[in-house]
Order: structure tokens, then C-alpha cells, then sequence
């Protein structure tokens, strides 16, 4: 299917390995030119060039930014400029106690997962709406519709991001831009694949037992395995597209069937 993507600008955030950088080579194979986004110049440098490298003709770039510091995102978002396409992937992710967690690691959360997409969302969509098409497409998580009791201030800033497209959505009424969420499942993310090889070193396992063994505590996956991150850009790409057109204001599940119910 030819996705119609060719000539399209886009960016990224939190794109220079895992989910995002799956998601910024998905839709540079298509020929969108990809703006990458991370905390270090040096591995951001080197996820570029390794676009690069893949998809010669997409002539990537990258804008380096750590969204928990505010003089770093007011940088970025005036170095922006003009995107077609605009992808809220950046986000914090770990197991923490409710009762322990302090204020300031729930503001930093909030800051880095929700505002940050509130702040690049604001950013890009008047002049998406001023050319008469766009596309924003922000990475949430099943974790914002069940929130685990071991990771309630990351289901709950999930959560709050599903509400921003629900409203932003409502924003392009009788445009072509549309504004959708994709709630990802578990993915063997780079980090999550650290974290892994980690835990089985310590406890002399294979990593690939420990892998099965996580995975395997989740009853509910019918995929009964972790997700690659291709397959969430995959859905993510097509959102991108102009071939998405009738689909707006949508949390669109790619979580492996965590979420077994019916709505």
C-alpha cells in the first residue's frame, strides 16, 4: 500500500533507540524526513546518522533536548519549525511505590510524558490547521486504561495523554488534521531489554528465561510475548498517513491484547 507519505516532515520525540527510533525509520522508509530527538548530542548524532544510513533519501536530522528541563524544550521548540507530522513518543517508564512516591518525581513525570506532548502539540498544530493537513500521533500505553498499582504515576500521566488527543481532536473539526493515541502494550524496548539482561544476570538466569518468565506474568496478553517496536510504528505510520484520513480523535490499541475488553 502506497501510505502517501513522501515529502512529509516530521518529528519525533525520544527517538534515538526503541519505540521512537523504530517509529522515525518506519516513516523514513516511506520518505518522510525525520527529525530524531534525544538527551545526548552524542547518541542522538549517531541515531541520525544511522537513519541516515538506512534511508539515504529521507535526509534526516536531529534536535537534542531533555524534556525535564524547560531552557532545553524552549530551545527546541524554537528551532522546531513547520512538521506535517508530529509524534509524542518521549516518556519516562519504572515500578515505584505510591506511598513513596514524592511530589517531585510525580511533577517530573507529568512534565516529561504529558507536558511535553502539550508542548509540541501547541506548538505545531496552528500551522497544521493554517496549511489545511497534519497528523499528531501520541504514544500512550494500556497502563492508561489499567493502571497498575505498581506504576500509578505512570498510568495515570497515560492516561491524561489519551485526554489531551480526546480534546485536541476536537480542535480540527472539518480539517484534515487529525490527532489520535496509540496505547502500546509491553515492548522489548531497548531499555526494557536492559533491564531484563539485568535482572537475569543477578539472579544467574538466561536472559531469554527471564524474558518468558516476565512476560509469562501477564495473563492477559493473548500474544503471550512482548511486542517488537516495529509493530507499534507500524500503526503509528499508517496514523501518520493520508490513507488514516477517517480516523480522528481515536485511542487505537496495538498492546497485544492486554485489553481484552470489548471497548
Amino acid at each position: 500500500m502506497d501510505l502517501r507519505l513522501a515529502g512529509k516532515k516530521a518529528f519525533v520525540s525520544g527517538s534515538t533507540q526503541g519505540i521512537g527510533y523504530a517509529i522515525a525509520a518506519a516513516l523514513a522508509a516511506e520518505g518522510v524526513q525525520v527529525t530524531l530527538n534525544g538527551r545526548d548530542a552524542e547518541r542522538l548524532d549517531s541515531a541520525v546518522a544511522r537513519l541516515g544510513a538506512e534511508h539515504p533519501e529521507s535526509h534526516p536530522n536531529g534536535l537534542v533536548a531533555d524534556f525535564a528541563k524547560p531552557d532545553e524544550v524552549a530551545r527546541l521548540l524554537a528551532d522546531l519549525g513547520d512538521v506535517d507530522i508530529l509524534v509524542n513518543n518521549v516518556g519516562l517508564f519504572g515500578l515505584a511505590d505510591f506511598s513513596a512516591t514524592s511530589d517531585d518525581e510525580w511533577s517530573r513525570y507529568l512534565d516529561v510524558n504529558l507536558m511535553s506532548a502539550v508542548r509540541l502539540s501547541r506548538q505545531v498544530l496552528g500551522g497544521m490547521l493554517e496549511r489545511g493537513w497534519g497528523r499528531i500521533v501520541s504514544i500512550s500505553s494500556e497502563s492508561g486504561v489499567n493502571v497498575p498499582a505498581d506504576m500509578v504515576h505512570y498510568g495515570v500521566t497515560k492516561a491524561a495523554m489519551i485526554a489531551l488527543t480526546n480534546g485536541l481532536a476536537k480542535l480540527t473539526r472539518g480539517t484534515e488534521v487529525t490527532v489520535n493515541t496509540v496505547l502500546g502494550g509491553p515492548t522489548y524496548s531497548d531499555g526494557v531489554a536492559a533491564t531484563v539482561a539485568a535482572v537475569a544476570e543477578a539472579q544467574s538466569l538466561p536472559a531469554d528465561a527471564m524474558k518468558q518468565a516476565i512476560i509469562g506474568q501477564n495473563a492477559t496478553t493473548l500474544l503471550e510475548r512482548f511486542l517488537d517496536p516495529t509493530e507499534i510504528a507500524s500503526l503509528v505510520t499508517y496514523l501518520a498517513s493520508p490513507v488514516a484520513s477517517a480516523t480522528n480523535g481515536a485511542a487505537l490499541r496495538a498492546d497485544g491484547g492486554v485489553l481484552t475488553a470489548m471497548l
